[in-house]
């Protein structure tokens, strides 16, 4: 710990005395709080244990893909706190992401004031101001990544395309409750979806590979130690539940060495099939060095590219390289300063390149930060880019399991939307042939915002029925989401009344007669793939019925 952690401990401690008594702890504005818990805060979770809340409802339902920081990425959320020597960094990685990134960062400052300051120390290292998006909102310390929001996607295909980006929250496993609350003010302010895992965390302790439909993740097992009433397997299962991941575990490294025990700090993933690990090049035989050795030993067995990094400690501190932030084309690697680090920078640039030889890596000088147990992948959180462009992301969470709905029932539709900007209005449509045409407009025009809309059922008589749900914003951009599975309305539908107008007449038999003359599978009545007299037959028979 550096010697302003020292100071900021030393006043965090005093803000909170008697401890006994304290309700919060304070964070002085400017102060190096460290990554790892300082003493005032270990001894203040001694009297007030923290405990993972669960209070928005159960985990995400249909298919969830969480996408790698290796994917496309809108943008990186950062925390302007710490000191100056620390806000120098954020302001160059500002400039980083914003031009070569080609992302947007999305800056949390405590206050307006704070805001000008900010801005004006961002603009001067060169940012895309353009890209650059300031919150007004208060935040404890610097460490984004540990507390900020892991996002998903909601209601991908099987191929791991599309989807509604969503939010997975946990309690952050340190006693900063502004801290803790950002996740949940970003799910407001972005209007998406936002799920609690019941777990204590640390958002630095995972990192994953991206599948399809599943992933992988990666944690060590400091999460056991955080979470004492579940067992490993009920935590591996609720990362399965709300991420769709299943996870591995690792020992972590001894707190002497790493006083966060968190895996991006040897370890980060580089792609579906490439991972960079550290290399204790000055301790090849210690444990830690065994964990890490051993860690990619497994990831060679699995057929990744595996590439080594150095790592080595002095004076106390953790110098790591895989602490490195992964923005689009864009690669930022900590450079350090001190003697027994710095001898290694060139070494790690190399390995970086030769693992991303299409990226721009830029290495900046983070000695300042790292001796308070974190680097550039600690203070930052990414937001991936939506799954459909500018057009909102919709998906719908009703009738995706096949259900039995009688005519004249009043169904009720819900659904979830990724749209920062907001939604505007939607149509429902139906289709009574499994989804290969949707010609019936159930309602038009309704909002969008609301998430639910009430129907009554149409006397159809299809057990092939489909809903559509087409969703626009205030540009017109539009997408749509289907239900995942046929359902069945019942009843006996006039099957001849093909304009649905409760009339057969002229209307009815050119439209039959049209779609028998191009062999649309509709006019099929007999079911048989054959286009002949039975099924003209078919429909003759149902016209001169009549409608009920």
């Amino acid at each position: 710990m550096t010697n302003h952690s020292l100071r900021a401990a030393a006043l965090i401690a005093a803000s909170a005395a008697p401890l006994a008594h304290a309700q919060v702890l304070e964070y002085p504005e400017g102060a190096e709080i460290p990554r790892s818990m300082t003493p005032a805060e270990e001894a203040y979770t001694t009297l007030h244990p923290i405990q993972a809340l669960q209070s928005r409802g159960s985990a995400p339902s249909g298919l969830v893909r969480t996408p790698g920081e290796y994917e496309p990425a809108e943008g990186i959320i950062m925390a302007w706190e710490g000191s100056s020597s620390w806000k120098v960094i954020l302001a160059q990685m500002t400039r980083e992401i914003t031009t070569t990134g080609n992302a947007k960062a999305f800056i949390f400052v405590d206050t307006a004031s704070e805001l000008t300051s900010a801005s004006n120390q961002v603009a001067a290292q060169g940012a895309d101001m353009s890209k650059v998006q300031f919150e007004i909102k208060r935040t404890d310390t610097i460490w984004a990544r540990d507390y900020g929001p892991r996002y998903i996607f909601l209601g991908s295909a099987p191929d791991g395309t599309g989807g509604v980006r969503a939010m997975v929250d946990h309690t952050y496993n340190r006693p900063r409750p502004n801290d803790n609350s950002l996740p949940s003010y970003w799910a407001n302010e972005r209007n998406e979806p936002y799920f609690l895992i019941p777990l204590v965390h640390g958002g630095g302790n995972y990192h994953l590979e991206t599948g399809s439909p599943a992933g992988v993740g990666h944690a060590t097992r400091l999460i056991n130690n955080e979470n004492p009433g579940l067992s490993q397997s009920e935590i591996v299962q609720l990362w399965q539940d709300y991420q769709n991941l299943n996870t591995e575990l690792y020992d972590p490294y001894p707190a002497f060495v790493d006083s966060t025990q968190h895996i991006d700090m040897w370890m980060i993933v580089l792609d579906d099939d490439k991972v960079l690990i550290s290399d204790w090049v000055n301790e090849p035989t210690s444990s830690w060095a065994v964990t890490s050795d051993n860690a990619a030993a497994d990831f060679a067995a699995r057929g990744f590219q595996v590439f080594r990094v150095p790592a080595v400690r002095s004076g106390g501190t953790h110098y790591t390289y895989t602490n490195a932030v992964i923005c689009n084309d864009l690669v930022l690697v900590p450079l350090y300063t001190n003697g027994t680090a710095a001898q290694f920078n060139d070494d790690a640039l190399d390995v970086w390149e030769t693992a991303y030889p299409d990226k721009t890596i830029v290495q900046i000088n983070c000695q300042a930060l790292v001796t308070a147990a974190g680097v550039m992948h600690c203070i930052v959180k990414h937001v991936p880019a939506p799954a459909n462009g500018e057009a909102p992301g919709v998906y719908m969470t009703s009738q995706n399991d096949g259900p039995v709905i009688d005519p004249d029932d009043v169904v009720q539709t819900t659904w979830l939307y990724d749209s920062p900007d907001g939604v505007t209005t939607a149509d429902l449509l139906l289709s009574t042939d499994g989804g290969a045409s949707f010609p019936t407009t159930l309602l038009e025009g309704f909002d969008a915002s609301t998430g639910l809309v009430s129907w009554t059922a149409p006397d159809v008589g299809s057990t092939d029925a489909r809903l559509r749900l087409v969703i626009r914003d205030s540009d017109g951009n539009e997408s749509f989401d289907d239900s995942d599975l046929s359902f069945t309305i019942t009843g006996n539908a006039c099957s001849a009344d093909l304009n649905d107008d409760g009339i057969l007449d002229f209307f009815d038999i050119s439209a039959y007669l049209s779609a028998f003359s191009s062999m649309d599978p509709f006019a099929d009545l007999t079911d048989d793939g054959a286009f002949d007299f039975f099924d003209i037959s078919a429909f003759l028979t149902a016209f001169s019925a009549g409608c009920p």
